[in-house]
């Protein structure tokens, strides 16, 4: 008897770990519905935290040497009367030569490359399962992201995320900002990656955007370096508390942090 049942128990257990691994359409779905979700919770919860955003782009001669470059460094604050603002604490000379920063840039900077794929924004978006990668010992689920139809004025983003197959969070993005429009058309945007590392235990922020690309304008290539941090992440309300799923815990007790896919070298 006792072996028949173990039998039994390894056949009743097997196809969760085969689920996991190979998802059906019908469960790729579900993961779909639920890790747009988290990111809706994720987006609700940033809104309430201060950081502080470091940019820094820099255009690149033939052999990879800095010849011009724009940097700003903003902190996100909150006013006295709770309004939401940016504030720039560092700005130094603009010496770039042959790029300039365009509304576009800086709603890629804002919005696209520290993207969120909310339960909103994914009605805009075709979502594709690729398959499961190991990125720095998390299990991920790939998916390939693309906008199904582009408003003019609107940026939107096109390429890959990774997201944990345990917290169903985006851990990385890798793509470009797109978008349509005469203005856009003489315009190049570049391929990016972002990555993120949980903050209090719960919610995946993005910290680090790279992009090493080169350009190409109808003048010629351009090879560029863009290097976006952000740190210092703060709840701006002390009473606020924030609840992730249907289990609710101690938030004062310590919490391991696992580890951030790392930046590449």
């Amino acid at each position: 008897m006792r072996h028949w049942l173990a039998v039994l128990l390894v056949i009743c257990t097997a196809p969760a770990w085969a689920s996991k691994d190979n998802p059906t359409p019908q469960e790729i779905e579900e993961i779909i519905r639920k890790f747009s979700a988290k990111e809706t919770e994720f987006a609700r919860a940033r809104e309430n935290y201060t950081y502080r955003q470091s940019y820094r782009i820099e255009e690149l001669d033939r052999n990879g040497r800095p010849i011009g470059k724009m940097e700003m460094v903003a902190d996100i604050i909150f006013t006295e009367g709770g309004k939401r603002s940016e504030r720039v604490v560092h700005a130094p000379l603009n010496t770039l030569r042959g790029l300039i920063m365009t509304p576009e840039d800086e709603q890629d900077v804002r919005n696209v490359q520290p993207f969120v794929l909310t339960a909103e924004e994914v009605q805009n978006y075709h979502v594709r399962y690729l398959g499961k990668e190991t990125l720095d010992e998390i299990p991920c689920y790939a998916f390939a992201v693309k906008p199904k139809n582009m408003v003019e004025g609107k940026r939107y983003f096109a390429g890959i995320v990774w997201v944990d197959d345990e917290s169903l969070q985006i851990v990385k993005s890798y793509g470009r900002g797109v978008g349509v429009g005469k203005r856009v058309a003489s315009q190049r945007f570049p391929k990016f990656e972002t990555y993120r590392e949980q903050i209090d235990g719960v919610y995946w922020f993005p910290t680090y955007t790279v992009a090493n690309d080169t350009l190409p304008f109808e003048s010629g290539p351009l090879p560029i370096k863009m290097v976006i941090t952000y740190k210092d992440y703060k709840q701006f309300k002390a009473e606020s508390v924030i609840t992730f799923g249907d289990e609710v815990k101690d938030e004062g007790a310590p919490k391991p942090a696992p580890p951030k896919p790392a930046p590449p070298r």
